[in-house]
């Protein structure tokens, strides 16, 4: 009596077999199959979001003059209220590389450029001497279709081409916004716009 440890599978086994796997998922899929139990996607999507909880203002501003930017590095969000706290926006971003890059207090926005232009800072060049000095508006521009430029030099909250970088310590020093989002953003703010960045 002899027995096999194993067979070597012929083509027309190989590709029934496959068949059969590939299949899985689709059937896995329907409602009616024995013993399946629809899950749950709210509790999924909650744990998605966790990081962006809404804020009530009080706690960061006096007042909402003029408006209120709330930056929150850690978790990575940007929360807009109006002057007469009508209206809340909450927007994922982009942060600075490290905490040497971050800045953090409060700061308010002095200048909005739509289509802005972008200098490397001095500080970049010497690290990456290769950049260009200067690159206009366009979808080359690291700022993005629109910037809000804030009292501290070099640091803004713009728009950005590479929608990647949402949601990563990614910049140096800036924050970054979809450019539908600060588009919106823009829209919004004025010059005097009390801005905080935690």
């Amino acid at each position: 009596m002899s027995i096999k440890l194993f067979e070597i599978p012929t083509r027309r086994a190989f590709l029934t077999g496959s068949a059969a796997v590939l299949a899985t998922p689709v059937l896995a899929q329907t409602n009616d199959l024995p013993g399946f139990a629809e899950r749950d996607q709210t509790k999924s999507v909650r744990r998605n979001i966790s990081s962006f909880r809404t804020l009530d203002w009080r706690p960061y501003f006096e007042n909402t003059q003029k408006g209120a930017i709330l930056v929150d590095i850690d978790s990575r969000a940007v929360h807009f209220w109006n002057e007469d706290q009508t209206e809340y926006k909450l927007y994922p971003s982009s942060v600075p590389l490290t905490e040497e890059l971050t800045r953090r207090g409060r700061t308010e926005i002095t200048r909005k450029v739509d289509g802005p232009s972008w200098r490397p800072t001095p500080s970049m060049l010497k690290l990456n001497p290769e950049w260009p000095k200067f690159i206009g508006p366009g979808p080359e521009n690291p700022l993005g279709s629109h910037a809000l430029y804030l009292s501290w030099t070099y640091y803004r909250i713009h728009g950005t081409h590479d929608t990647r970088k949402i949601g990563r310590k990614s910049s140096s020093g800036c924050i970054g916004l979809y450019n539908e989002h600060i588009a919106e953003l823009f829209s919004k703010t004025q010059v005097g716009t009390q801005v905080l960045l935690i």
